[in-house]
């Protein structure tokens, strides 16, 4: 019985996740948990101690395999590290259950053409975890870019910055497991939102990247600039670097400006938070107050899998935003610019 199948047999959604290894899988779990019409029907990890830890924290079940649970859902999340994205997706495609992939989509172009062409072949929903589309002051920008208020849109600067996230996973700073550094890691996010806000392709893409920036990582870059230039003329940096301290009161952040023929606009997507001062070792935080853009993309995702039909983000988001990437590290290497793979068809 496919996923669709016990889905039309079943009341609630049934989704299970796939790794806790991603730092956002903390956060999807419980939210998966609290969502209406949803049953978080178990997690599977690599890890089996951090697979029971996970689901007893969520009142869920752990599995042992995948194949186990991905016969006892319609849907699942996929948080595992970048270079496991392909093998798990291409297991649930196979098994006929939608996915929702965490970014990158994975650490090749070919790697994920191939996660994309085989949720096409077998008829399964496949989203990327973008969550940054569903920020309101994002989403406010978007609206008004397309409504014409800032007149032609001739240039974006955007800032995607955050502390070394080895703090979270060591495997974020193994290429091997991640497919690269703060470009890898931070690019995608923006690339994503600047062609949703232009509703236009990158053709161009000019980067730098370096090790100066925190500790020294053989094989990872800590710092990067990206220059993108899309087919409608519009001009669009992204500073990608992993610059802030260890001591930094957050992750890091996202903000964009939007220049325009007739006028300008900054957004913060993460100004609404609290400042909160704690002892001397715990120093300050930061946690947000405002909306959370993580539980309205899972949300997003549980409506399209429920109704059947594209995601608001779909593959071929996470498939362009990972051309981006690549082009970035082909001019890196280059030290010039050069074409993005998808510019042109």
């Amino acid at each position: 019985m496919t996923g669709h199948e016990r889905r039309a047999a079943a009341g609630n959604v049934r989704i299970g996740v796939l790794s806790m290894e991603h730092v956002h899988a903390r956060s999807y779990v419980p939210l998966l948990a609290d969502l209406p019409g949803v049953d978080l029907a178990g997690i599977w990890d690599a890890n089996p101690e951090r697979a029971s830890s996970a689901a007893g924290g969520a009142g869920t079940r752990a599995f042992g395999s995948v194949a186990g649970l991905l016969e006892q859902v319609d849907a699942v999340v996929v948080t595992a590290p970048n270079a496991e994205h392909r093998d798990l997706v291409e297991q649930a495609a196979v098994a006929g259950v939608d996915v929702l992939c965490e970014k990158p989509l994975a650490t090749n172009v070919p790697d994920a053409r191939a996660i994309v062409d085989a949720c096409e072949r077998a008829g399964v929903l496949l989203m990327t975890a973008f969550p940054s589309r569903w920020n309101p002051a994002v989403r406010t920008l978007r609206s008004t870019i397309v409504a014409g208020g800032l007149g032609e849109v001739v240039a974006l600067e955007g800032v995607n910055t955050g502390a070394m996230p080895d703090i979270h996973a060591a495997w974020f700073v193994d290429p091997a497991r991640s497919g690269g550094g703060a470009v890898t890691d931070h690019v995608v996010h923006l690339a994503d939102l600047y062609r949703w806000m232009l509703g236009s392709e990158v053709v161009e893409v000019y980067a730098v990247a370096n090790r100066i920036l925190q500790e020294h990582f053989d094989g990872v870059e800590t710092g990067g600039l990206v220059s993108l230039r899309f087919a409608n003329g519009t001009f669009a940096t992204i500073d990608c670097s992993w610059s802030k301290p260890r001591s930094y009161p957050t992750w890091g952040g996202l903000s964009i400006s939007a220049i325009g023929t007739g006028g300008a606009i900054t957004v913060d997507a993460f100004r609404q938070r609290l400042a909160v001062y704690g002892t001397r070792e715990a120093g300050i935080s930061w946690p947000d107050w405002g909306p959370d853009s993580d539980r309205s993309m899972l949300e997003a995702f549980v409506d399209a899998v429920r109704e059947q039909r594209q995601p608001a983000v779909t593959g071929v988001d996470g498939l362009r935003a990972v051309e981006i990437v690549d082009a970035a590290y082909r001019s890196i290497e280059a030290g010039e610019p050069v074409r993005v793979g998808s510019a042109g068809g």
